[in-house]
């Protein structure tokens, strides 16, 4: 008679960890640190802001190296298992907390010395830009999240509008690194084209200023565009520009309606999750509020403005960290096209609007 056949032991625990009220059912698996990312990100980051001190390389946004840095790791070293947690955190908590904080840089007094045409015609080109890139999307056949992004970016505030963008829209990583890739470059070109045209187009420094800060997409290259035609230039173009910024929270909030109604059904009439709703944005607002009513002095303001720079290029940091230039690649000459059509379109619509009110 054959003896009875031991048990498993790896099938009895096995068994018994599954077993509803066993207390090997609520072992939870350990969770992964989050510094190991956030370490590397802050790293990236810093670099980002040394380099910057390179002549030739002053002109560029800490982001925009952050996520050049990010993207070359990423495809030359790799990015290990260990370090996602970090890299997903900056990708959500320090993007949305950057954002918020960019509220301290702008003031409604700004925007009343823009005055009324200024304001108009800033407010014009963004939402003619939006909807021309985002038509302009489908008739290349380019991903509407794609376009989406490169919309915001080449209408507002270039890599922090496609970031924000992207809490509502949802893109994939190498979606946001090509919108950034196309502001980075075409807002380039404006930087160094801008400065030939004041006296052939006929523009005054007021006029001038209202050009570049209502056409060319980064903070950093409108400052050096517009300062080239003098200090009244300049200063009214580092104005006309963050006027432009203060209205990424409406853009944001209207693209995450439209987001969550597009959610709520598919084709089919199923229900669907909840878009995201960018919430971080009342923070931005809110922000903007006290910056109007409480006079913050420069010494205490600058370092809030090089700490937001600093959050803001950890998360394109991250995002370079996510993206994979095979991906990259495959997504064709197109987007870049479309890019190229809305620096176009901006630079001519919002001159014939400036030559309309000045």
């Amino acid at each position: 008679m054959n003896a009875p056949t031991r048990p498993d032991f790896h099938a009895t625990l096995h068994s018994t960890a599954l077993k509803p009220g066993s207390h090997l059912a609520h072992v939870a698996p350990a969770r992964t640190s989050i510094w190991p990312g956030l370490i590397l990100a802050a790293a990236i980051a810093g670099l980002a802001f040394a380099l910057r001190q390179l002549p030739g390389l002053s002109a560029f946004s800490p982001m925009i190296l952050a996520i050049v840095i990010g993207i070359g790791y990423r495809n030359m070293i790799g990015t290990p298992a260990r370090l996602k947690a970090g890299i997903a955190f900056s990708l959500r908590r320090i993007l949305r907390f950057g954002i918020i904080l960019l509220g301290l840089q702008l003031t409604a007094t700004q925007v009343i010395a823009v005055g009324a045409s200024g304001v108009s015609v800033i407010a014009l080109t963004l939402v003619a830009t939006f909807l021309f890139t985002k038509w302009a999307g489908q008739i290349l056949g380019v991903d509407r999240k794609l376009a989406e992004l490169i919309a915001a970016g080449t209408s507002i505030c270039g890599a922090s509008a496609v970031i924000a963008t992207n809490t509502v829209t949802g893109a994939h990583d190498e979606d946001v690194a090509y919108a950034v890739a196309c502001v980075t470059v075409f807002g380039s070109i404006a930087m160094v084209v801008y400065p030939m045209l004041p006296a052939l187009l006929h523009l005054d420094p007021h006029a001038y200023g209202l050009w570049a800060g209502s056409s060319i997409h980064e903070i950093a290259q409108v400052v050096a565009a517009a300062y080239q035609d003098g200090e009244q230039a300049g200063e009214f173009g580092t104005i006309a520009k963050l006027s432009r910024v203060m209205m990424l929270a409406p853009l944001v909030i209207t693209l995450g309606l439209v987001a969550t109604r597009r959610a709520r059904r598919d084709g089919h009439g199923h229900i669907q999750a909840k878009a995201p709703m960018p919430w971080f944005v009342l923070g931005f607002i809110a922000l903007v509020g006290v910056n109007s009513i409480i006079s913050v002095p420069g010494e205490a303001k600058a370092p809030i403005v090089i700490a937001t720079t600093f959050l803001l290029s950890m998360a394109l940091a991250a995002m370079g960290l996510e993206t994979d230039i095979a991906k990259l690649r495959a997504k064709g000459i197109r987007p870049f096209v479309l890019g190229f059509a809305a620096f176009l379109f901006v630079a001519f619509f919002s001159l014939m609007l400036v030559k309309m009110t000045t």
